[in-house]
């Protein structure tokens, strides 16, 4: 066999090893072949200082540059969008045998970025979450290093007590004298919102932990037909039946109407049912609404139901003493839902839930596994909080929370809630001043600010003139339901800015624009609006 022939058969032999557990300079060497310089993934899951240590580096700085200060740059896009049958052309997602370099990881590193949304970026303002925190980045990146998991104090002693540590305090801010009561974060507010009707339920019904639903009266909840989904979806999800999740009327300004509540109430309690739980909103999805939770904790109180305060949403409001009155009586309930991640900006996800009852998770939902929560260890087992949870393995969303609020103090989170406050205002105050925009509700409470764009086409001498057209026009109604998808599709193509857009209450399509990065300032505002009128006005 001539020489070369042999050299193309040990570079087959090596490209099926490879193709089969990936290439190494072991590898390379065990085949013959003089070592590469180039460096590829290798299968051990153990860090390297000598096979990872530049990779980490320079995958950092790709982060870093171009994702972090890049992606939050106001002379940068938002994103690049492309339609799905495009992305999967451009971009490799094909998992395979062989391993990939590290100058291929690198490359994929940027395409990640390049094609992902900037939602950093001080003009995405399309969802209940926005910013790249600088501290809670860092909290995050600490997190994923660490990779603990929070159940037990002996895996995650720093975590254990960082979340007693903040959930008290959270606690305290709601209102509950010396932070009384318990807490867990969960993953996501739809989850704190779930755990909340299972407490409520256990609490009316313990036995239903071992029996079951069999038995048991027909069990009815009430809420905001505003509220969150999740309501729904875990009723559901528990055994209620979504059907016993009964729908309370809203006023103009998105408010649970407290008649209607009474009425249901007594309604139910006429057909035998068994009301136990009334779920308030203090930040509605779209309006941003809070509901009179001072009246409605009267309510609970006077009829002995449960009553959960989903403010998700508007939690934040809480840390600032200027807004703090928006959530006035929440101190009543028994249960909140509080999700930093939304209007005080924490890395995604980092959702609590806080109840006023001690022990009530423990006893609704502990399991008891021998194997991870041992009575009799060497140090005080009350850490061992993991079997307050549904889960068993949990991310540890408390350090990026602890490390931001360590960093800004509350007082920093009380400037960060004013200013975003101020700055929703300061939108709403240009905008309904302008030809081209009309207010879906007027003189919101939070930071939700929701508009029609209404083009030279359709536009009307006044908005009087506009709301009796819209309700008496079919017509005009179709053609203004049409405008916000359009902006959408532009602004989105263009790359220029992310606001989102929906229907409520037979109302035609809206814009709804979501403050919450306190970055921006009056100057940003006005590009917003400008740039809806660069898009819209020819429609």
């Amino acid at each position: 066999m001539l020489a070369s022939d042999q050299r193309n058969l040990a570079l087959d032999e090596a490209e099926i090893y490879s193709d089969t557990l990936g290439s190494s300079e072991d590898e390379e060497i065990a085949c013959g072949l003089p070592v590469s310089s180039e460096k590829f993934a290798k299968f051990e899951s153990l860090p390297s200082k000598h096979d990872h240590e530049v990779f980490f580096r320079e995958c950092l700085e790709i982060l870093f540059k171009e994702a972090v200060f890049d992606g939050t740059a106001r002379r940068n896009k938002v994103l690049d969008f492309k339609q799905p049958a495009e992305l999967q052309e451009i971009f490799d997602f094909t998992l395979k045998n062989k391993a990939s370099s590290h100058e291929d990881l690198k490359n994929i590193v940027k395409d990640i970025v390049k094609y992902s949304v900037k939602t950093g970026h001080p003009y995405f303002v399309n969802q209940l979450f926005s910013s790249v925190d600088p501290y809670g980045l860092i909290g995050q990146l600490i997190t994923d290093a660490l990779n603990p998991s929070a159940y037990t104090y002996e895996v995650a002693p720093i975590v254990i007590l960082m979340e007693e540590t903040v959930l008290k305090e959270m606690r305290k801010i709601v209102g509950w004298q010396n932070g009384e009561g318990d807490g867990i974060f969960c993953p996501g507010g739809s989850m704190a919102n779930g755990y909340a009707i299972s407490c409520a339920r256990y609490k009316h019904f313990p036995q239903i932990k071992t029996k079951g639903l069999h038995g048991l009266p027909n069990l009815v909840l009430f809420t905001s037909e505003d509220a969150h989904y999740s309501i729904k979806k875990f009723a559901s999800f528990l055994g209620l039946g979504s059907d016993n999740v009964r729908l309370v009327n809203t006023d103009a300004k998105g408010k649970m109407n407290l008649k209607h509540l009474e009425d249901l109430i007594e309604e139910s309690l006429k057909n035998g049912d068994r009301p136990f739980m009334v779920c308030a909103t203090a930040g509605t999805t779209v309006i941003g609404a809070f509901d009179p939770l001072d009246d409605l904790g009267m309510i609970c109180q006077r009829h002995n139901l449960w009553f959960h305060v989903d403010a998700a949403w508007g939690g934040g409001a809480l840390m600032s003493k200027q807004h703090r009155k928006l959530l006035k009586g929440i101190e009543r309930a028994d249960s909140v839902t509080w999700n930093p991640h939304k209007l005080l900006t924490a890395p995604q996800q980092c959702s609590t839930l806080l109840v006023r009852h001690e022990n009530i998770l423990s006893e609704a939902h502990s399991a008891n596994a021998a194997y991870l929560f041992q009575k009799d260890k060497f140090y005080d087992t009350r850490y061992d909080t993991g079997d307050k949870h549904v889960q068993c393995g949990r991310k540890a969303d408390v350090l990026k929370f602890w490390f931001m609020w360590k960093a800004k103090g509350s007082l920093g989170f009380e400037m960060h809630i004013n200013k975003i406050f101020e700055n929703s205002q300061y939108f709403y105050n240009t905008i309904k001043n302008r030809p081209e925009f009309e207010i879906v509700v007027p003189e919101p409470e939070c930071t939700n600010i929701c508009f029609w764009f209404v083009p030279t086409s359709l536009r009307t001498s006044s908005s009087q003139e506009f709301h009796e057209r819209l309700s008496s026009d079919k017509e005009y109604w179709k053609k203004l339901h049409t405008i916000a998808p359009k902006i959408k599709e532009r602004m989105m193509k263009e790359g220029t800015m992310m606001v989102t857009y929906q229907t409520h209450k037979n109302k035609p399509n809206f814009f709804r624009i979501v403050f919450q990065n306190s970055g921006l300032d009056k100057n940003d505002m006005l590009h917003l609006i400008e740039e809806f009128a660069r898009l819209g006005n020819d429609l």
